[in-house]
């Protein structure tokens, strides 16, 4: 119920504030408009306010909205009234008409990423977790247990990092910019710092998964090392472990951190029997030795070990919370990086550089729109913020049937000085729909095989 929820109110809240800039530019440059209407379909609720020419109605089919003005185009105008009608608007009214809906998203995602900023929220701090077997972070000389002060990409100026979260959306421009991306680093404890680089230009990166962050080496923050709840009758309660034991040195392995120890145990497989192993904890301020031999099970193709205990403590957190002036600058900085990453990916997939399985649609917004809602209000504004920028970028986009089309037609004709003739806009809005309807089948397979896959 609270995925539905959560959903209705994301698509109505971005919707209204779409059409509304469209509303709001036309009301403002003289244009009559007949209907304001946020969903599809059979309306649910009308009303006119008294002495406006505008009915504002709630339709049945939430996926969209739209503004009707006043137009030669779509019924006779009386000549009392041509003054009034969107067609015979200025060049300029036209296109700020236009392009005032994907505008208001975006100011809407300035917003809510502002709110965010200023409200606060509790974050993982920014402490590297022991690296990937292999991975780039490992070969760059992460060891695990470092705190991240700053990072930057490419030659860019290193800014600092307040919490894991930022880390992370570094490390994904990166990846996905093909840019190097430059990590300051001290000890948890303090110390002196130092500067590593991590080479993400060669990463041929064409999906952002949780796959892509394994590649990169660091997939979470530390945690330290101990033991949780441990399960009746597992191999943690029979080798003799508690809850609350430190972990210490696993075998020949010294343990720096949980998601080490649970790749430990995960590996402790061999020729698919487990290997038994002496392992040194911490208890009570004493160090004890016992040996320790997981269960297996089968993980897909693979066996791995589990213990039957929970493994590794909470992350360290940190409150992140901006001043008025800073929370508001990183809210239109975070829109700007939004905006620039999901045009320079949608580019991506029309070239064939990026896979077009990180386009998603309805199914994947309202399953992440239930989990952020779950997770408190910040989480969920946050990911307002996000689809309120896809929103408006998707509709900014140069194709006939959405808002960017009809602003190619308005750059056509400031050029030429000649409207498009209604041949090849008709032609070119029979193209779009096409290809809005492929976009939208590829989006929906792709929630399809995600959701259900």
């Amino acid at each position: 119920m609270l995925t539905i929820v959560a959903f209705v109110v994301a698509l109505g809240l971005l919707i209204a504030v779409h059409e509304y800039g469209h509303y709001r530019v036309a009301v403002a440059c003289g244009v009559k408009v007949l209907r304001f209407s946020v969903g599809f379909g059979r309306p649910l609720l009308r009303w006119q306010p008294k002495g406006s020419p505008t009915e504002f109605v709630i339709g049945a089919f939430p996926l969209g909205g739209y503004v009707r003005m006043l137009d030669e185009r779509e019924a006779p105008v009386a000549p009392e009234e041509r003054h009034l009608a969107f067609n015979t608007q200025p060049l300029r009214a036209r296109a700020a008409i236009v392009a005032a809906g994907p505008l208001a998203n975006l100011l809407l995602a300035v917003l809510l990423y502002a709110l965010v900023n200023w409200s606060g929220v509790e974050e993982p701090r920014a402490l590297l977790a022991s690296p990937v077997t292999g991975s780039i972070a490992e070969r760059a000389g992460v060891q695990g247990g470092e705190l991240v002060v700053a990072a930057a990409m490419g030659e860019q100026e290193a800014e600092p990092v307040r919490s894991f979260e930022d880390l992370r959306w570094t490390l994904t421009r990166g990846a996905l910019e093909g840019e190097d991306v430059r990590l300051r680093l001290r000890a948890a404890q303090g110390g002196a710092e130092h500067e590593l680089v991590l080479p993400l230009s060669g990463l041929q990166v064409r999906d952002a998964d949780p796959q892509l962050f394994r590649t990169i080496g660091i997939v979470g923050p530390w945690t330290r090392p101990v033991l949780g709840e441990v399960m009746e009758g597992g191999a943690a309660q029979r080798a003799g472990l508690r809850a609350g034991d430190l972990v210490l040195r696993m075998g020949v392995h010294d343990v720096v951190d949980g998601g080490q120890l649970r790749q430990l145990i995960r590996a402790g497989v061999q020729g698919g029997k487990a290997v038994a192993e002496y392992w040194r904890v911490e208890r009570e301020g004493k160090t004890l030795e016992l040996l320790v031999q997981p269960d297996t099970v089968q993980d897909g193709d693979a066996t791995v070990g589990r213990i039957g205990a929970y493994v590794g403590a909470v992350p360290e957190m940190v409150d992140v919370r901006y001043g008025p002036i800073e929370g508001l600058t990183k809210g239109i900085a975070r829109t700007w990086e939004v905006s620039a990453l999901t045009l320079r990916m949608m580019g991506r997939m029309v070239i064939g550089e990026a896979s077009v399985k990180n386009l998603s649609g309805p199914l994947t917004i309202a399953d992440y729109a239930g989990r952020s809602a779950s997770m408190g209000l910040t989480q969920y504004l946050a990911f307002l913020a996000l689809i309120s920028v896809s929103l408006g970028v998707l509709n900014l986009l140069p194709l006939p049937v959405l808002d960017g089309g009809h602003l190619m037609y308005y750059l056509w004709e400031g050029l030429t000085g000649r409207s498009v003739s209604e041949a090849w806009m008709e032609r070119l809005q029979r193209g779009g729909v096409a290809v809005l309807l492929l976009m939208m089948s590829i989006a929906l397979f792709n929630d399809l095989t995600r959701l259900f896959g």
